[in-house]
Order: C-alpha cells, then sequence, then structure tokens
C-alpha cells in the first residue's frame, strides 16, 4: 500500500519543490521506494533537481492525461542514481519521478484546455502499485484548484509549507480548513525561510497554536541553498547542515 504525501503552498516561492524533492530523497536513504509527482503542470521543473536532462524525457504526466493508451511506466524515470556515491542507511532505497512536460504548447494546452482531474487520480494510484511504492510525494500547485483539492484529498499525509509572512499566515489558515473538510487523516506545517536570527521555539510555539497542528519543522533561510539555486539536492551536498537535520525530523513526522 502507497502512501500518498502531498507537499503543498498557499502561494508560490515557499520553496515547495525543493523540499518536496529532498524530503522525497531523504526516504529514499532510508531504504524507502519513493516516487514523486509533479503535479504543477502549470510551472513545472522538480527533474532539474535530479538532473533529469529534458531531451532524454519522452513522455510527461501531460501524455498519460490526454492520451489512455499512455501507461504510468512510461512516464516514471528512475532517478536513484542521485544515491550514487551515497552513504545509505539502506541500499535498497529507489526514487521514480513522474515529470510535467516544460513544453510552452503542452503547459498553454492545459491552461486553456484542462485535463480529465479522475485520470489523475487513477494515475496516483497506478504509479504506486506498478512501481510498489512505499510513498509518493506530490508536488502540488500552489493555491486552490481542482488538481489541488483532488491531491490534499487523496492524501494521507499533507505538508503544508508556509514562511513567516502575514500573507502566508491568512492562506495557510485557507488550506488547512479546506483539508479538515477533505478529512485528511495527517496534517504537518513546515516554517521554511525563517531568518536564523529569530527565536526558533517562539516561532514554532505561534504556528503550532495559530493552527493547532504539529510543526514538523522550522527550516533557516539557508545562504548554502540559495548558492546551490537548484543545481542539485541540498540534502546530499550538505548532509551536515541544519536544514538536512530539520527535514529529517520532517521524514520522521511522516513516517509517524
Amino acid at each position: 500500500m502507497t502512501d500518498i504525501v502531498s507537499i503543498h503552498s498557499y502561494r508560490g516561492g515557499t520553496g515547495k519543490s525543493n523540499m518536496t524533492a529532498n524530503l522525497a530523497t531523504t526516504m529514499a536513504m532510508l531504504g524507502k521506494r519513493v516516487g514523486i509527482v509533479d503535479t504543477d503542470i502549470q510551472s513545472p521543473g522538480i527533474h532539474i533537481l535530479f538532473r533529469l536532462d529534458e531531451t532524454t524525457i519522452n513522455k510527461t504526466l501531460n501524455d498519460y492525461l490526454w492520451d489512455e493508451n499512455c501507461s504510468v511506466e512510461q512516464i516514471a524515470y528512475d532517478v536513484s542514481y542521485v544515491l550514487d556515491g551515497v552513504n545509505l542507511t539502506n541500499s535498497d532505497g529507489k526514487i521514480f519521478l513522474v515529470p510535467s512536460s516544460m513544453k510552452s504548447e503542452d503547459i498553454a494546452t492545459i491552461l486553456s484546455e484542462g485535463y480529465d482531474v479522475e485520470r489523475l487520480q487513477e494515475g496516483f494510484y497506478e504509479v504506486g502499485d506498478a512501481l510498489e511504492l512505499d510513498y509518493l510525494f506530490v508536488d502540488t500547485h500552489p493555491g486552490l484548484n481542482e488538481e489541488t483539492l483532488l491531491s490534499v484529498g487523496l492524501s494521507e499525509t499533507l505538508v503544508i509549507i508556509l514562511r513567516p509572512d502575514q500573507q502566508d499566515y491568512l492562506g495557510t489558515a485557507v488550506i488547512v480548513d479546506v483539508a479538515k473538510e477533505l478529512e485528511v487523516p495527517k496534517m504537518l506545517l513546515v516554517v521554511n525561510k525563517a531568518l536564523p536570527d529569530i527565536d526558533f521555539g517562539i516561532l514554532k510555539d505561534k504556528v503550532h497554536e495559530t493552527y493547532q497542528l504539529p510543526v514538523a519543522g522550522i527550516l533557516p533561510l539557508s545562504t548554502e541553498m540559495l548558492r546551490l539555486g537548484s543545481q542539485g539536492l541540498f540534502c546530499l551536498q550538505h548532509s551536515d547542515h541544519p536544514l538536512t537535520k530539520e527535514v529529517q525530523c520532517i521524514v520522521s513526522h511522516i513516517q509517524g
């Protein structure tokens, strides 16, 4: 049985895709079979973090959504090579990525014509079964739309990313209310890009009191992350960094 974990935020720019990639990779380092689906179809890009060359991508999530003859095996790419040379807790871990198309014409088609959301739901279950995944991480599109509601509603765990910013606080309240209406079994909050000079304990208490939900991690604004510039996976290149330790803590909360 595959656990679906959706990573979501009310606004863009929260570091959601980076978080998804690093959580999935950290989980794989523990020996889990992990899948990632980039459902941010309007602005995809998580494949860049895994150095998946666009010229080698033959089929994407877009093809699956538009073509009933396209199978999940055709759109799932084994990116476990990112773990080569890494000291693993368990060498059985695998990472599979289902990318969305970055072609402008495909994005325009999605925006103008949409797609069958039920087909997306089928895809989540099919990719989990076909690849025998322990966890399927869903990188969502920010805000609320039909795809987001589907991803949230199917999730065993919803990880909500927010920054210590008033607009994020208000938007996160909306996401939490919607998730409660959809009866999501588990919700976790993650504060990202917190200034290093603030008291993380006070911030954590404030966020917990505001939403009455577990705060799985508070990640500092990191100059190392900014320098990396999405050219790789932070948790692999900075294994001893406090930010990486917080990602490991969040993974522990997901495993529960």
